[in-house]
């Protein structure tokens, strides 16, 4: 559609009835147009608007964005959860992948995995045949613990921490949340792609991006002080222990 420059009173006199200030309200049809305010432009957009001004397709994009975002959380948490602390916890072992006949899988689909004592893990293969690449793919993962096997089960004896071993876990954990960082801040830059997209096919004007880019950037801000947030309390549980 093209463009074209009206003045405050002629908006006034539409029969819209109203001027926002930001695209879109609440009284304007599905179909309606966009009001670029600081250029005194009035633009027909495609597309049916939300009551906050917002093309549904990109409140939609927005939701699928934060639904990342929250992934991104959850992946850095189940990550943290795998940084042994002094105390035996399955979790320790979530990211242990054993090459079962030529297939790498998740150890806890080929073994029961318990806690007898505070100390120590007690995993019960279903294939007996595996105990000896288990015991090897948790050696070889560097965990810090130690497996033994007696033919039967494979029991790991989790050590108390020493201060070297902290450090490294600390240094670990901070690698992990580096890691969540970059997919959020990957989730941001492929937003910003699409913005400046749509801008460049005429569907968002410039006043349109950086509304989006600047709410797009709050909620990167959030996100990233959660990470913060979650790295700081294990790396206060890895001192406390």
């Amino acid at each position: 559609m093209a463009l074209h420059a009206v003045s405050p009173a002629t908006v006034y006199s539409s029969p819209l009835r109203c001027l926002p200030k930001r695209p879109g309200c609440g009284c304007l049809p599905k179909h309606s147009l966009s009001i670029c305010s600081s250029k005194n432009l009035v633009r027909l957009q495609a597309g049916p608007l939300n009551f906050a001004g917002r093309p549904l397709v990109l409140r939609h994009s927005d939701k699928r964005r934060k639904e990342k975002m929250e992934k991104a959380i959850e992946t850095v948490q189940t990550n943290f959860n795998t940084v042994r602390t002094g105390r035996a916890n399955p979790a320790m072992l979530d990211r242990i992948e054993v090459e079962y006949y030529g297939t790498p899988v998740n150890l806890k689909s080929i073994a029961q995995i318990s806690t007898p004592d505070a100390t120590s893990l007690l995993i019960q293969p279903y294939d007996k045949s595996s105990l000896k690449l288990i015991e090897k793919t948790i050696v070889a993962a560097n965990l810090g613990v130690t497996p033994s096997n007696d033919g039967e089960v494979i029991r790991v004896t989790v050590p108390p921490l020493t201060s070297d071993r902290r450090k490294e876990l600390a240094k670990t954990v901070a690698k992990l949340a580096e890691d969540g960082k970059v997919a959020i801040r990957n989730i941001r830059r492929d937003a910003i792609k699409a913005y400046d997209k749509l801008e460049k096919e005429k569907k968002l004007s410039e006043d349109n991006v950086k509304d989006l880019s600047a709410d797009l950037q709050k909620v990167t801000d959030e996100y990233m002080k959660k990470i913060d947030s979650i790295q700081k309390q294990k790396e206060q549980e890895l001192m406390k222990i």
